[in-house]
């Protein structure tokens, strides 16, 4: 699994050349001939905005075809110079390539987008700086808590800056969510060549969308690669932070695996446990007395053996759209209980694996995985979140928040109909009756309609009233008798940090101050919680926007870095986030919420916390807000000491 590998060079004859090229991307190949000659007029005569259900073989096969041949005269050109890679494209040509891609102006955009289209061996965010460069001043240690994807970011990151730390991990080898879900299906639901660090790239995906062992194996490689596993304590937890304003540290309390607990100090702490890592399991009357075996999907329970066994599954969010196909066929019954059905985004190649043509130009065609890279990152710059925003004036409704919300509406429609044209009776229990965007749209390639149809399966929408020890039984009364309940119901997302007790100054109470609905600053830094930074922090989750965590995290991590260089460079003990600050943004922050279909709809959903009349998740704004709100850490926005 190499990372960051140089494109090597083309050898190949023109006829194996154009075979490769028959599985190009054909929007991303014509970004990459364009830069590679320096010819942006193709551009001119070829237009295919990307939108976020643009799909790989949108374009149709005249334009695909004259693309490739065009890529093909250029390549050859290539190879037969020496195969020597262009530098980055220069400011003009980016802007001209990425406002045809885009469909708009990305003048505005520049900075950020000259960050994405570089070599594979290039890391624009690595840190500028080293501890050593501050001595002898004050050193820091950091301490962080989680090897998940944060949490090793952070480790590399801290790694690259001379700067001591530990990682703090409650499981037995990395990954986080991506060692703990381990259920039937489980695989990302973005695409793979999106879903990584953008420093640590992989031409080598064997799939569009990896499973759930490619992207542990991912993380293992990764830690091994950069010297992590070396700073990496296992089998323990984090139970107590406590703010020493003596000695500007954080006191932690840590408990083994085995019960054995011990203390430790750092002067700086990250949190990086993500949002999805406290499996939620519904309190529902009986739940207890049921006889038979029942789990949460986040701790699938591979002993119990599912053939021949009656299934029932609680729940259809994004989990138990993945392992309900999976379990369709070895369980004798599947009884489904959904609550609300999801809207499903047509994605035909999601099960699909990359075709070694597609490889072969990744690893070969210079530049070409950059703008794949960013023909997928595109839609979470423009093109997504502008069909969630509330238009008042449209007027919004519980159909369709906008005019753009409407038109998305009627493609995904369009899509569940054409799949039940001949099952019109199973229509109305999976046709949502909510704007799209106001719960998670799932990836779909028929899989979810075609098991849902099997004469094996059952989908019961009714509401459960109680578990009896033989089964559910339904708010109508039926009675389902069922061997095994798998609980697919989600997760504690709003528990940040949970079960941790994190105590600031003056003995301040982290959850108490939150009050069950956690804020942060730029999803990173709390009032009162001096040195303190959280990675996958409240209001730092992508909700059907585009894009990817991993980008959040990384920007994230450019702030916490820069908050180090700060301490170092001016002898600071501590870095506080001021009052005033804190309330402005998160002000800012509820009120967009609020004018988004996840906030504006009535329906439920695990983002919005609706007795608090907010979310602690989701950002409403767009990726590139966050990338220039967290390159730099304003002093005048804290309290330095």
């Amino acid at each position: 699994m190499p990372f960051h590998t140089a494109v090597r060079p083309i050898t190949v004859d023109d006829a194996t050349l154009a075979a490769h090229l028959e599985h190009a991307d054909t929007a991303a190949l014509l970004m990459t001939v364009a830069h590679l000659t320096g010819d942006l007029s193709p551009l001119d005569s070829w237009s295919d905005p990307q939108g976020w259900l643009s799909l790989p073989q949108a374009q149709t096969e005249e334009q695909a075809r004259a693309v490739r041949a065009l890529a093909l005269r250029a390549l050859a050109r290539h190879r037969d110079g020496g195969s020597v890679p262009p530098p980055p494209p220069d400011p003009e040509t980016l802007r001209r390539i990425t406002t045809w891609a885009m469909g708009r102006d990305t003048d505005g955009m520049l900075p950020l987008l000259a960050e994405e289209i570089l070599p594979p061996d290039a890391d624009p965010r690595a840190p500028r700086w080293t501890a050593d460069e501050f001595t002898p001043g004050p050193g820091v240690r950091v301490a962080i808590i989680g090897a998940g994807m944060s949490g090793l970011l952070a480790a590399h990151r801290l790694s690259q800056a001379g700067v001591p730390f530990v990682v703090y991990e409650k499981n037995d080898d990395v990954g986080g969510t991506w060692h703990e879900n381990r259920y039937p299906g489980c695989r990302v639901d973005v695409p793979s060549h999106l879903y990584s660090y953008s420093f640590a790239t992989r031409a080598d995906w064997p799939d569009h969308f990896c499973t759930q062992p490619e992207l542990q194996e991912y993380f293992r490689e990764f830690a091994k690669e950069n010297g992590l596993y070396e700073h990496i304590r296992f089998g323990t937890e984090v139970r107590e932070a406590r703010w020493d304003e003596e000695g500007a540290s954080w006191a932690l309390t840590l408990r083994a695996t085995d019960g054995g607990t011990a203390t430790t100090e750092a002067e700086v702490l990250i949190s990086a446990v993500g949002q999805l890592n406290r499996p939620l399991v519904p309190d529902l009357p009986g739940r207890d007395d049921f006889t038979g075996p029942a789990f949460h999907s986040a701790r699938w329970d591979h002993s119990v053996d599912l053939r021949g066994k009656r299934v029932a599954v609680i729940g259809t969010g994004a989990s138990a759209f993945q392992f309900i196909p999976e379990l369709a066929g070895t369980a004798a019954e599947l009884v489904v209980f959904q609550r609300t059905p999801p809207w499903l985004r047509p994605t035909p190649h999601y099960h699909a694996p990359m075709a070694e043509g597609g490889r072969w130009l990744l690893e070969h065609v210079p530049y070409y995985a950059a703008w794949y890279r960013f023909w997928l990152f595109a839609p979470g710059l423009h093109g997504v979140l502008e069909n969630w925003i509330v238009d008042p004036d449209y007027p919004p409704t519980e159909r369709a928040v906008s005019a753009g919300n409407e038109r998305v509406r009627a493609v995904l429609a369009a899509h569940i109909e054409q799949q039940l044209a001949d099952a019109p009776e199973l229509l109305p229990k999976v046709m949502p009756r909510y704007p799209v965007g106001a719960k998670r749209v799932l990836r779909d390639n028929g899989s979810w309609i075609r098991t849902l149809r099997r004469d094996d399966v059952r989908l019961v929408d009714e509401r459960i009233d109680r578990i009896t020890p033989t089964g559910v039984v339904t708010a109508d009364g039926t009675a389902h008798e069922v061997d095994v309940i798998v609980y697919g119901t989600g997760f504690e997302a709003s528990r940040f940090l949970a079960p941790m007790r994190v105590t600031g100054r003056d003995g301040a109470d982290l959850h108490e101050a939150w009050g069950g609905s956690a804020r942060a600053y730029l999803g990173l830094t709390v009032p009162g919680f001096p040195n303190l930074f959280c990675l996958y922090g409240p209001n730092t989750n992508l909700s059907g926007q585009g894009g990817s965590i991993f980008y959040f995290s990384e920007c994230g991590m450019s702030y916490v870095l820069d908050a180090l260089r700060l301490l170092l460079a001016g002898g600071h003990r501590s870095l506080d986030l001021r009052e005033d600050v804190f309330h402005a943004f998160n002000e800012r922050l509820d009120e967009a919420n609020r004018a988004r279909a996840w906030g504006w709809s009535s329906v439920s959903n695990w983002v919005m916390d609706r007795a608090a009349g907010r979310t602690a998740q989701n950002w409403p704004f767009t990726a590139q807000e966050y990338w220039e709100q967290t390159r730099r850490v304003r002093p005048a926005e804290y309290e330095l000491s």
